[in-house]
């Protein structure tokens, strides 16, 4: 079978994507929507390949990064598609009927009712930072939807994104799936493409160009974006096992997660105490960093560059850095493995308090009440997640009130985002749009409003020549 993939290097590289394009949407037009039974099969086989393959997934992810913890990739990147597979499985059958709503009194014996249909083709622009999950569960709603799909996987993850050009290839034909290889050209003449729909996760600032691009064609867009998710930690908040778990949250990856807590704000009175149980934590989580398998790398020297220098600015600044390294370790640079580091109390102006961190870096500040940290938290732009520590119904619900985030946790970090049935989503310059589970499912799906006439109905009444009866059937309307 022909591998469904386009080389960087072909030229016009928007020209080939443009042809496939059109070769999807004419093969969408002539086959329509496929059945429950098609669109199973795509899945179960996408599934299948996936348990069969992990091994080589984690291996190619992990040659992207320099080291990536294999037992992070099973967890980060494979479980989620198989858990997204799941539950389409399970539940596509309900997904797909029709679903009958009222058409008010006013119409009725009519009836109505709701469609869904594959919208044709979407494309998807995915990550580096889980960049097997992040392309794979998009596409499997997408498919689930009934649509065909076109993906533009990242630069910086090559390796990955050539394992996914063959094993999708091998899979699908090019015109049910395809991927598109390459650079930041090849992904803004993709963004440039007329789709049915376009779903970008990536950053904020490359999410406005993704959206500008899609205007042009009034493509609608979802956009999975990142920012600074909050820790609030209660003033009853159990410290040890809230310490534990801002620890495993904002190191998986080493950071690299768009749900990763991004600060910490603590109550001043518990303040020197929850920074001692975190530095036990991490220490407990990652007894050693160079060798040590758990502890992943960096992506690449620019994102390396750009964290160390994020920690640079805050020692010039005269910020207290917590490192917690164990052994004492040296790491070099080529390594790109950065000490797990706590910022204690950094001014609100630092790069680190401004910008997404997307690395082992947590700065924690102390709070006197809990309507400051409110008021901290919405003085930021909204962020993709919020965790709030702590017992007192009263206050959590306080905090899930006066806040607004994409999502949230309570008494953990990243969990909300393993739930297929709840929506994973941004809100404001966090993104726009939600998936996983039904919600994706709807996410790349048209919704057809239907009405259906009955033989026997009073349309008739409100039709000229209007006299006694039309002023009758207004009346009764306009007072019930």
């Amino acid at each position: 079978m022909k591998l469904a993939t386009i080389e960087a290097d072909d030229s016009p590289v928007q020209s080939r994507a443009a042809e496939i394009l059109l070769l999807q949407r004419t093969a969408f037009m002539r086959a329509g929507a496929p059945a429950l039974e098609e669109r199973q099969a795509d899945i179960r086989q996408l599934r299948d390949a996936v348990r069969q393959q992990s091994q080589e997934i984690a291996a190619a992810i992990s040659s992207d990064f320099g080291h990536r913890s294999v037992h992070e990739s099973m967890v980060g990147d494979i479980l989620p598609v198989l858990a997204s597979a799941r539950h389409a499985l399970h539940h596509l059958a309900s997904w797909m009927k029709p679903k009958r709503v009222s058409p008010g009194l006013e119409l009725m014996p009519g009836r109505a009712r709701i469609l869904y249909q594959p919208i044709g083709v979407a494309g998807i622009i995915s990550p580096w930072n889980y960049p097997f999950q992040l392309a794979i569960v998009p596409l499997i709603a997408a498919l689930a939807a009934g649509n065909r799909v076109m993906l533009k996987p990242s630069e910086l993850t090559p390796r990955t994104s050539d394992f996914l050009a063959g094993f999708l290839g091998k899979l699908f034909p090019v015109e049910k799936v395809s991927t598109i290889l390459g650079g930041p050209d090849t992904g803004a003449a993709f963004a440039a493409l007329p789709f049915d729909h376009l779903f970008y996760t990536g950053s904020t600032a490359v999410g406005r160009r993704i959206m500008r691009a899609a205007a042009e064609n009034l493509t609608p867009v979802t956009l999975e974006l990142g920012g600074k998710s909050p820790c609030i930690i209660g003033t009853d908040a159990a410290l040890p096992a809230a310490a534990q778990s801002v620890a495993f949250g904002k190191l998986l990856n080493a950071g690299q997660t768009c749900v990763a807590p991004d600060y910490a704000l603590v109550p001043r009175a518990r303040f020197d105490e929850f920074v001692d149980l975190v530095r036990e934590a991490i220490t407990k989580l990652y007894p050693s960093l160079r060798a040590n398998p758990d502890y992943t790398s960096i992506v690449n020297d620019r994102h390396y560059e750009r964290v160390t220098s994020l920690l640079g600015e805050a020692r010039r600044r005269g910020v207290r850095i917590v490192e917690v390294n164990p052994l004492n370790e040296t790491l070099p640079p080529a390594e790109r493995k950065i000490v797990p580091s706590l910022l204690i109390d950094p001014p609100d102006d630092l790069t680190v308090m401004q910008d997404e961190i997307f690395g082992p870096v947590l700065p924690l500040r102390p709070y006197n009440s809990l309507d400051e940290a409110i008021e901290f938290v919405n003085g930021k732009p909204r962020p993709l997640a919020l965790y709030y520590y702590g017992s007192a119904k009263a206050d959590r619900d306080k905090v899930l009130d006066r806040t607004v985030s994409g999502g949230a946790s309570v008494n953990e970090t990243l969990m909300h985002i393993v739930v297929e049935n709840l929506p994973f989503g941004g809100i404001g310059a966090s993104g726009m749009g939600a998936y996983h589970g039904e919600y994706g499912f709807q996410t790349f799906s048209h919704r057809k409003g239907v009405f259906l006439q009955s033989r026997i109905n009073g349309a008739g009444m409100l039709r000229p020549p209007f006299g006694r009866a039309a002023n009758t059937m207004l009346k009764f309307l306009m007072n019930r």
